[in-house]
């Protein structure tokens, strides 16, 4: 089944995928920056839990002084990203990240051990938290209507609508 044809079977469905097409002509968002952007968020809330363990692990407070540094840096490029904040969404957003870095370092490992299966789990975990991140931040949920998405014969996971979005080659 096509996207145009599943798109017709799902009003809410065309509304979205609408907002996606207009989002990608706007030029309102650069996604290839963006998604830089959210890969470079991911790399300093790792090095937030780098400082903080080799801090506690070598009892030397200067590694804490450090991982405020790099905390206030992430929190100026999160902002970038993240600017209204309804309920917990901020936290909820840097969590996402948090877990999609985390589960990429985790699959890459399984990998390189030749645990391939295993690993593409993880690495489809890992997508479907960024595809979470993704429909967030571009706003593209509306979180009271999953149920209904989810009680449709076939409905589109966050994961089609991020491939359907986030495409970094199409320039």
């Amino acid at each position: 089944m096509t996207a145009t044809t599943l798109a017709r079977q799902t009003p809410a469905l065309e509304a979205l995928l609408e907002r996606v097409e207009a989002l990608k002509k706007s030029g309102s968002v650069d996604l290839s920056t963006e998604e830089d952007l959210s890969i470079a968020i991911m790399n300093l809330i790792s090095l937030e839990e780098h400082f903080f363990f080799t801090g506690a692990k070598t009892d030397k407070p200067e590694y804490f002084d450090l991982l405020q540094e790099v905390r206030s840096m992430r929190k100026d490029l999160l902002a970038r990203m993240i600017s209204r904040h309804e309920g917990e969404t901020w936290c909820i957003t840097k969590h996402l990240l948090a877990t999609t870095m985390r589960l990429i370092e985790v699959g890459t490992k399984l990998h390189s051990d030749g645990k391939k299966d295993d690993a593409k789990e993880i690495f489809d975990r890992a997508y479907k938290a960024y595809s979470l991140f993704w429909a967030l931040r571009l706003k593209l949920i509306d979180v009271s209507g999953f149920k209904t998405i989810a009680a449709s014969e076939k409905p589109w996971t966050l994961e089609d609508i991020v491939n359907k979005l986030v495409d970094c080659c199409a320039e």
